[in-house]
Formats: C-alpha cells, sequence, structure tokens
C-alpha cells in the first residue's frame, strides 16, 4: 500500500497540474476522497464519520467527526485518518489555533487505534502563510516547530490545546497565491490492508 504522505503528495501535484480543481473545503474532501478511493480499492474511504462508530465506549475526543477516514472492511485495521482545512474567510489566528486543534484531534486518533494520521491544508490567502511569524504566525509562517501548549490567540484566552509531538508546517506553491501544507501525524500503517 502506498504511504499517506506519499499520496497526499500526489494529489497536491495533480491539484497544481490542473488535473483536479478545489475550489473551497468541500471540494477539496470530496476530490481528496475520489482520488485516495482510486488509490486504495481494498479500502473503505468516508466521510465525516462519527468517531463512536470506531470507538463506541465513549471516549473524549477534541472533535466528534473524522473528515475523510480509511479503514478496512471488517474495521480490524484503521488506517488513516485524515483532517482537511481550507480557510477562505480570513480569521487567521482564529483559523491557525482551529489546525492546531486539528492536530490535537489526529494525536487522539492515533492513540486511539489509526496507524496514521495527517492534516492537509490548502491556503490562497497570503498571511497564512507569509508575514511576520509573531505569536501563533510564527508556527504557520516562521517555521517555529508546533508543540506543547497553543493557547488561543485571540478572544476569551481560555481555549488551549496540548499538543504531544513536534510538527514543523512547510508550505508548498500549487498555483500562485495557493499552498498546501501536509502535516503528518504518527508513522504509516501496517501493511494488513495490501
Amino acid at each position: 500500500m502506498k504511504a499517506l504522505y506519499e499520496m497526499l503528495g500526489s494529489f497536491c501535484k495533480a491539484v497544481a497540474a490542473g488535473q483536479i480543481e478545489i475550489y473551497n473545503e468541500f471540494s477539496l474532501q470530496h476530490e481528496l476522497g475520489l482520488f485516495l478511493r482510486e488509490r486504495l480499492p481494498s479500502c473503505k474511504v468516508q466521510f465525516e464519520r462519527n468517531v463512536s462508530f470506531f470507538f463506541p465506549e465513549g471516549r473524549a475526543f477534541t472533535k466528534r467527526e473524522i473528515d475523510i477516514a480509511i479503514f478496512s472492511p471488517d474495521q480490524k485495521v484503521l488506517a488513516y485518518a485524515i483532517e482537511l482545512k481550507y480557510p477562505r474567510n480570513g480569521q487567521y489566528p482564529e483559523q491557525m489555533f482551529s489546525f492546531c486543534k486539528d492536530i490535537a484531534f489526529l494525536e487522539e486518533l492515533r492513540e486511539a487505534g489509526f496507524h496514521s494520521a495527517a492534516l492537509v491544508i490548502f491556503a490562497e490567502d497570503r498571511p497564512f502563510y507569509a508575514g511576520k511569524p509573531d505569536g501563533i504566525y510564527g508556527y504557520f509562517r516562521g517555521g517555529k516547530p508546533l508543540r506543547g501548549r497553543i493557547e488561543k490567540p485571540t478572544g476569551a484566552k481560555d481555549d488551549a490545546v496540548d499538543l504531544k509531538g513536534s510538527y514543523t508546517v512547510e508550505w508548498r506553491p500549487v498555483a500562485n497565491p495557493l499552498r498546501c501544507a501536509i502535516i503528518p501525524v504518527g508513522h504509516e500503517p501496517m501493511s494488513a490492508m495490501q
């Protein structure tokens, strides 16, 4: 089976080459899901799957639904969990904090049993990937590793996420001004689904 990171990189290249058109988060989810189904015909590729489908014991997760879940038909192998972002309405620090929450959620899914996970971000607005690297911006503009406690940068500062791993956001050019960042969370899945 192809590695998740490799497949996501191929998807970004297909978008850059104009073979796949995306224009918002829904189109990203739809097109990426189709792309992955084509490459993983023996797997189930499902959208917005509630975590209780995989983990009915009622454990607490940061979020309730996985943007794209990929698993064996018998659910014995939980291969990939993918969270997606394609912010279109500014709100840069709030969206960046939302990216951090997605990473925390993916860490929880890995701990619960998914073998590999990734956050995929597409952004057209330059302030997501360029500008002064102050505060939360440093993680997304300045190469500062995302790790430890990240506090909500705006409003009531009573929300925070704690990341167990360390992640570096690297933006890839797709088509000016569109950029993509793929943030892997965990190792590649076992060969049980080949």
